[in-house]
């Protein structure tokens, strides 16, 4: 009741005397602070605003034109060459302006303000022309050429010195439309291997179809769009690859991401959280601040950074038809899931944050509650790992008044959402199935203990090892991954842990504990609930996931081959895929196209014709190592060509995905386009991006790695393959597949991918770590 008195900041009595007020002093305190604390955010929003729009100006070079212009007059020097005199005779007669003195000086600032503008529009689109600039991606290796070097000494001038999160986004080229012939040429060669002649034959002849009477006008509006749209791609990709999905989300779409697992900071769940959260809001106040450096490749060239608008505060709301994406200004509580119930945890006291020692104690508020879950709750978020259309019309029957509304709210509106696990879950070496199962926990837990709408889950186990689970919506990995290594590096060596394991600090005690959500859960909607918990329990265990630690070497050892260390781990899947099923097939490789404004993805077909010829060669066991290393270096140089390509927006897939969409609007039947956007991707994988963030030195920490992350497989009967090289010395790498196919088994296939690193690693003759 106490809380419940809090939660009303006045009230009233009418008396025989007139009406008497009961004003809550605390109350109002907290409005009042929660109203500061708004409007400080607009403001600095304002600031940042204004900075963002004039960079790489500055109020500083804006008074620097001002004085400039100023000062030559004294001298007797028109910079303007007349026209402060033309302004001056257009100011308006009044009486601010009726000394000669006033209207001059008024007059040269107008014109200093319009030169200074007018650099700043040069500036910006003289480096959206660098930017435009890839050759460098395509130069060897300690080949620059001269060009290159006074395009990257053109960039660096132009960018300014302190550039907030999003000062480049209007600097940021658009992306291509790549020319048709030139996408069904590139198609072709991407597939005429894995065809025989009957089957190239006929999809060359569709291929010219298309390209002749087809496309041209599909193109058109394609490069219309390009015109009109800040990006040609992404909206369609995340409405139709995504939003439109109607499958489950968990293990189709959702992808986890692990904890630092060979050092551990403290044994205490609530200790470890509280650390975490507070990391995590720290970062969130800093994003919207725009204190977070844009990420740049080579340290030179700018990455798009809108998608990490929507990393807090957001959800997956399910639609019938497509679900959409809400997104928040703000929010002061997370959600958290414990033992079948759910708690609202308020992140502020007034407009300040909570330390770490505040939210480990609420945290073990929680842990030790003892009330148990109301009917219907225990189970109540396998409705977000089941069917889309199902998880809709429940939410639209149950959840749209009372109780079960406000509830749903504190979900969708919190932070993110947090779920504390009752086991334990960390990686052994001396286990290799300890990996295995801490992913599988992270992809899909019990099916009921994740909530799979939230931009992310931060997932905390028993003897506080940590990890996420993701929506794929609203971000690619290397997003998610950015904070995450803010939160693991801010963890480990800002915060710390005192010597029995707690978080540093007191605590307040007087904080009013974590609120429990209140359900009105019926008996039609418990079935419904237990129907989707079926579905998303026979897909969780329908996953085979292999997660395994490769020893013998790493990055060192790949460099000294003189190859691209991404390219040597393909083409070993391709090799071991060969042994594993004695078959080539469509291999889809996630590459980033942030170099674009709102670039997210593009596919690097990387089962290429060298490739093929270099896993044959290598079977056939017949050939001599020169011959062998000739193939590799042959396969590894197609393979960073088509990486670049798809990275400077000449890829195959995002033209096709995109031409076939428009082919749908206008109602244009194309046979080739069908067949392109039906073809499996039996082989998946991603390179899963880390030290994005320098926190701390790699190499006076070793062991501080995190072990990456992974997802499920894409087809029924393939393998989903996640690998982060990790160092110098070691590879993990994230295998999945599914029980019900009779022709894959992750773990024969990991072994595949061991043999065949240790094989291509041997034809150079390059001594190996000890293992």
């Amino acid at each position: 009741m106490a809380e419940a008195h809090q939660a009303v900041a006045f009230q009233f009595t009418v008396t025989p005397e007139g009406v008497d007020f009961q004003l809550s002093r605390e109350v109002l305190k907290q409005i009042y602070l929660s109203g500061v604390r708004s409007w400080k955010k607009r403001l600095i929003r304002i600031k940042n605003g204004i900075l963002r729009g004039v960079y790489p100006g500055s109020p500083t070079s804006w008074l620097v034109v001002v004085m400039t212009t100023v000062g030559s007059s004294y001298y007797n020097v028109d910079v303007s060459m007349g026209l402060v005199y033309y302004i001056q005779r257009w100011l308006p007669e009044g009486r601010p302006y009726r000394t000669p003195y006033t209207r001059t000086l008024l007059s040269m600032a107008v014109f200093s303000t319009g030169v200074w503008v007018m650099g700043i529009f040069f500036f910006r689109q003289t480096l959206k022309l660098l930017l435009s600039y890839h050759g460098w991606m395509f130069e060897m290796h300690g080949q620059t050429s001269h060009l290159t070097r006074v395009w990257a000494v053109c960039v660096r001038l132009l960018s300014g010195q302190r550039p907030m999160l999003y000062s480049f986004q209007t600097s940021l080229p658009k992306l291509p439309v790549p020319s048709v012939p030139a996408t069904v040429h590139r198609y072709l060669e991407s597939v005429e291997h894995l065809l025989d002649d009957e089957q190239y034959y006929r999809m060359e002849t569709l291929a010219k179809e298309f390209e002749e009477k087809t496309a041209p006008r599909l193109q058109k509006y394609l490069v219309l769009k390009s015109w009109w749209a800040t990006n040609y791609v992404s909206d369609w990709w995340e409405e139709y690859v995504y939003l439109r999905g109607r499958n489950p989300l968990m293990v189709n779409s959702n992808y986890y991401v692990m904890d630092l697992v060979l050092v551990k900071n403290t044994d205490v769940q609530a200790a470890r959280l509280g650390n975490a959260v507070h990391a995590m809001i720290t970062y969130r106040r800093k994003l919207d601040r725009e204190e977070i450096k844009p990420v740049m490749a080579l340290g030179l060239v700018p990455m798009c950074s809108y998608q990490m608008e929507r990393m807090f505060n957001t959800t997956r709301i399910p639609g019938k038809a497509t679900d959409m994406l809400q997104h928040l200004p703000d929010s002061r509580h997370v959600a958290v899931y414990h033992k079948g119930r759910f708690f609202k945890l308020w992140l502020y006291e007034g407009s300040r944050l909570l330390k770490p020692r505040d939210l480990e104690m609420q945290f073990q508020r929680i842990l030790d509650d003892p009330s148990p879950p109301q009917p219907g709750e225990e189970r109540l978020a396998a409705l977000t790992a089941g069917g889309r259309v199902e998880w809709a019309q429940a939410r639209q029957a149950f959840f749209s008044s009372g109780k079960n509304k406000a509830a749903l709210d504190a979900i969708e509106r919190a932070a993110f959402f947090v779920a504390l696990d009752e086991e334990s879950h960390h990686y052994d070496p001396e286990d290799e199935a300890s990996l295995s199962l801490y992913g599988k926990a992270l992809l899909h837990g019990n099916c009921y203990n994740r909530w799979f709408d939230k931009s992310f889950t931060l997932i905390s186990f028993k003897n506080g090892q940590l990890g996420l689970n993701t929506e794929h919506a609203w971000a690619d990995a290397p997003i998610i991954g950015h904070l995450w290594e803010f939160v693991l590096g801010t963890d480990s060596f800002h915060l710390g842990y005192t010597e029995t394991g707690h978080c540093l600090g007191k605590p307040n005690p007087v904080l009013p504990p974590p609120q429990r959500l209140q359900w009105d859960i019926p008996e039609q909607c418990q079935a419904v609930i237990e129907s989707s918990y079926q579905v998303a329990k026979a897909l969780a265990d329908d996953v085979e996931l292999y997660c395994f630690q490769f020893l013998p070497f790493g990055k060192g050892l790949i460099k000294k081959c003189r190859t691209s260390p991404d390219a040597f781990v393909q083409i070993a899947l391709q090799l071991a895929h060969f042994r594993d099923k004695g078959k080539f097939c469509l291999t889809y490789e996630a590459s980033m196209t942030r170099m674009f404004r709102e670039g997210r993805t593009e596919t690097v077909r990387s089962c290429t014709r060298e490739s093929t010829a270099f896993v044959q060669a290598m079977v056939q066991g017949r050939h001599p190592n020169e011959d062998l290393q000739r193939l590799f270096r042959k396969a590894a140089e197609k393979h960073q060509n088509m990486y670049r390509l798809a990275m400077t927006g000449a890829g195959i897939d995002r033209h096709l995905f995109c031409l076939y969409v428009v082919s749908k609007y206008l109602g244009v039947e194309s046979p080739f386009l069908a067949e392109v956007l039906s073809e499996p991707w039996r082989l998946s994988t991603s390179q899963i991006a880390q030290f994005q963030i320098r926190m701390f030195d790699p190499n006076k920490y070793p062991k501080h790695l995190g072990a990456g992350g992974g997802f499920g497989p894409v087809a029924d009967d393939g393998y989903g393959v996640s690998y982060m090289i990790a160092g110098e010395n070691t590879i993990f790498f994230h295998v999945s597949s599914k029980f019900s196919s009779s022709e894959t088994n992750a773990q024969r296939f990991g072994n595949q991918i061991r043999q065949a690193l240790l094989d291509i690693a041997n034809l150079f003759q390059v001594p190996k770590a000890d293992g």
